[in-house]
């Protein structure tokens, strides 16, 4: 594609995005139908929404994946969409108040709660839904997996205590941000892409020092992910290395230390082999 084709297409995707017109390609589309047919799309979309896509792709061939990828050792599939997730992604979009109840141990309803709903997340990890709000009540910022709320409503809340909560979570985040700079080795340069993936659920900036031929990552991350970020460095291995995170270089230490002291061998050990 010339520079003159790559301006022309540019312009008129800007035009595009402006009236809110969405361009997907036939893959995507294809994406999607495939999507639309699992059982947790039903609840994902209102009844509404779900038979205009459907009608939207119904000349769109669905993607055939049957051959293609072969999930071996898989855990147990939990659902993917949890029933509360539209009342609490409607309360973000429209910036309203929740009233929460949080089933308790013995498994019966506890106390309700007054707040601000600010993010979902999914952790891969747990593969679990988690709710990121304000507190009113116990005026805290908190996480709470979905599976504990026994059941949430909207409450109206004013223009003023929304800025004000919004400010204050804002506040919270900033004062958990932590920060650190990894190094790229530069024997490793050309798996820059694969480095930066490992790296890609956090905000970064990219810096490459000519002189040097080295890049260097600055990332930024809450004090409550260090340990998830340690485990990607493990995980990229001599490829990297921490050059400013004083947090970090303690803990990689550590481990490192711990790691040697499991395979030392005591001094008046003989070796196999050996006399």
């Amino acid at each position: 594609m010339n520079p003159f084709e790559k301006i022309f297409n540019y312009r008129v995707t800007s035009r595009m995005e402006d009236t809110g017109v969405f361009l997907s390609t036939s893959h995507e589309r294809s994406w999607l139908k495939l999507m639309l047919d699992h059982p947790s799309a039903a609840a994902a979309f209102s009844g509404v929404t779900l038979e205009k896509l459907q009608t939207l792709l119904a000349q769109e061939a669905p993607l055939s994946l049957a051959g293609d990828l072969i999930h071996k050792g898989s855990t147990q599939e939990v659902q993917v969409y949890h029933p509360l997730m539209r009342v609490l992604r409607r309360s973000i979009q429209n910036h309203q108040g929740i009233q929460v109840s949080i089933g308790l141990t013995n498994g019966q309803p506890g106390p309700e709660q007054s707040g601000l709903p600010y993010r979902l997340e999914y952790s891969m990890v747990k593969r679990e839904w988690y709710l990121l709000w304000y507190s009113w009540t116990r005026r805290d910022f908190m996480s709470i997996r979905l599976q504990k709320i026994a059941a949430v409503c909207e409450i109206p809340a004013s223009p003023e205590l929304v800025r004000t909560t919004q400010a204050e979570i804002q506040r919270i985040l900033e004062s958990r941000r932590q920060s650190a700079v990894i190094e790229v080795l530069p024997g490793y340069n050309k798996e820059l892409s694969r480095i930066l993936y490992a790296f890609s659920c956090f905000e970064k900036e990219v810096r490459y020092d000519e002189e040097k031929d080295t890049y260097f990552i600055s990332l930024t991350y809450l004090g409550n992910e260090g340990e998830y970020v340690l485990s990607k460095i493990r995980f990229l291995g001599k490829r990297v290395r921490i050059v400013e995170g004083n947090w970090l270089k303690k803990r990689m230490r550590e481990s490192a230390l711990k790691a040697l002291a499991l395979y030392e061998s005591p001094p008046d050990q003989t070796r196999p082999g050996q006399e």
